[in-house]
């Protein structure tokens, strides 16, 4: 998904030379390519994280198109405060790119576990977030991003976990899930997004008889999407790589709360910092995000619908 990342950047920055990519001292050999193909469109702004968001902002003024990249535990959680007020406040077209979210930088601790990213990033007035799960989403969301020409923060999780998609997407729509994978009225229904949408498609293989829907985009979220999905599935099951306070699971309940109501089970990260440090595939199983103990809530609740 970073080689497609990286790919999907090279391209608009030679399409389009308002394109400029500035990053926090981050991604060296992830941006060889780009930094070969479009050497005057490259700014490493060092580790000044806030700094880096103005002049992002700064730019947009003048009219170019900046991609601010850095780990998802600091943009968006360490600059907040400037993109709401440098960037959001006056819908400038940047788009921020917070890479690493999650549990992937896992031997590193909790000042480097991105599990708040998209609540914090749902908050601020006029701020896209998107979420694509793998490549084929990923050069999809980025063109998007590009296309929408307002503030986006695009959140980008394990970046490995194997293609979903079978070949390139149709121009997403903001807002509305895409739906992987049929199933029967009588049954719950998948949504997942990012990392956890691979999860989502081994569960979905293994009862044989539950909907996927991957949700690259969180906010907005089309009301009517997700009002349809509940109304055609007996439950909605939400996986995400994210806190349950916040994140698309808490999105798509206040939406089923008030147009469609129905079951939902939140799959995310609880309420609690990791215990231990370790391997990205150890901190799932740790937090109950591996598919063996998705699986035990999943037939856990299911029973009960």
């Amino acid at each position: 998904m970073r080689s497609a990342f990286s790919a999907a950047l090279t391209r608009l920055g030679r399409d389009n030379s308002d394109v400029l990519l500035i990053t926090g001292d981050h991604g060296y050999a992830l941006f060889d390519e780009f930094r070969k193909a479009c050497p005057d469109q490259f700014i490493n702004a060092g580790i000044a994280e806030q700094n880096m968001v103005g002049m992002a902002a700064g730019l947009a003024r003048l009219g170019f198109r900046p991609f601010v990249y850095g780990l998802s535990a600091f943009v968006p959680i360490r600059v907040v405060e400037q993109i709401k007020m440098d960037i959001a406040h006056d819908d400038l077209p940047v788009i921020l790119l917070g890479d690493g979210a999650g549990f992937v930088y896992s031997h590193l601790g909790p000042s480097h576990q991105s599990a708040e990213d998209i609540a914090c990033a749902r908050s601020v007035p006029g701020l896209t977030v998107l979420s694509p799960g793998d490549r084929y989403e990923m050069t999809a969301c980025m063109d998007l991003a590009y296309d929408l020409r307002g503030p986006v923060y695009m959140r980008m999780g394990k970046a490995d976990r194997g293609d979903v998609h079978s070949e390139a997407l149709p121009p997403l729509v903001v807002g509305e899930p895409i739906r992987i994978r049929e199933g029967p009225t009588d049954a719950p229904a998948l949504l997942a997004t990012g990392a956890m949408l691979t999860t989502a498609m081994q569960l979905a293989e293994q009862h044989g008889q539950m909907a996927v829907w991957s949700v690259p985009t969180i906010k907005p979220l089309a009301t009517e999407a997700i009002a349809a999905i509940a109304r055609s599935s007996s439950a909605i099951i939400v996986m995400e790589e994210h806190s349950v306070h916040g994140g698309l699971g808490a999105a798509v309940t206040e939406i089923v709360s008030e147009v469609a109501p129905c079951r939902v089970l939140r799959v995310g990260i609880r309420d609690r910092f990791s215990s231990h440090c370790g391997s990205y595939d150890y901190l799932l199983r740790e937090h109950g995000l591996d598919l063996a103990s998705v699986k035990e809530r999943v037939d856990a609740f299911t029973a009960a619908v």
